[in-house]
């Protein structure tokens, strides 16, 4: 892509989308869990007691982190916003926050739990398909995956404080094999659930052996 292309500039600046707008974004996706607490349950119901969970693009921690530390989950956050981790770190001392970009972390930790929601489709398509080795680094046997990505391949800029925000999806079938190819099998696939805002929703759970 030219470095003019508008989607290649919104790709770029996610990070400081949410930097500048750190504040904003925390007034408007506030502590309100209706939406996703089904899909929360179930990730939840397949943990084990006290499991830990890695949340990738955990934002401020709330409401998402704030619900699996209140149900006795050991949580590591992280987000590339420095504003979003400080004010998890205020507000949930518990759990562990870490500003960084997911795409390369390396925590040399295995986890119970990973979480990736409203935060995989922020990158581009060939950040996902490399992305998904780094999920498979961080995954214990039997851990349990959950993501939100489009209904299908393509990308979309949407807007978040008069700013253009981007996002990207493979297409089910690519999901699926770099899931695979990672161990994880797929649970549910739920594109559009009406039930939880429209959201497309992917669990998965990596195999034992």
């Amino acid at each position: 892509m030219r470095p003019e292309d508008p989607v290649a500039r919104a790709a770029a600046d996610v990070t400081g989308l949410y930097t500048r707008h750190a504040a904003l974004w925390d007034r408007v996706r506030g502590a309100d869990l209706r939406v996703e607490a089904g899909w929360m349950a179930r990730f939840m119901d397949l943990l084990p007691p006290a499991g830990r969970v890695l949340d990738l693009g955990c934002g401020t921690g709330q409401p998402l982190g704030a619900r699996l530390l209140g149900e006795g989950f050991e949580v590591t956050g992280v987000d590339a916003s420095a504003p979003a981790i400080e004010r998890a770190r205020e507000r949930f001392p518990a759990g562990t926050w870490i500003c960084a970009d997911m795409r390369g972390l390396a925590l040399a930790a295995t986890y119970d739990g990973l979480l990736a929601w409203d935060s995989l489709f922020h990158l581009t398509a060939a950040d996902q398909e490399a992305f998904f080795s780094v999920l498979g680094a961080h995954a214990a046997p039997g851990a349990v995956l959950m993501f939100t990505s489009g209904p299908d391949a393509g990308t979309v800029l949407g807007e978040f404080g008069g700013d253009p925000l981007h996002h990207a999806s493979l297409s089910p079938a690519e999901y699926r094999r770099r899931l695979s190819a990672e161990g994880f099998d797929v649970l549910e696939f739920r594109p559009e659930d009406p039930d939880c805002g429209g959201h497309t929703v992917w669990l998965a759970r990596r195999r034992l052996g």
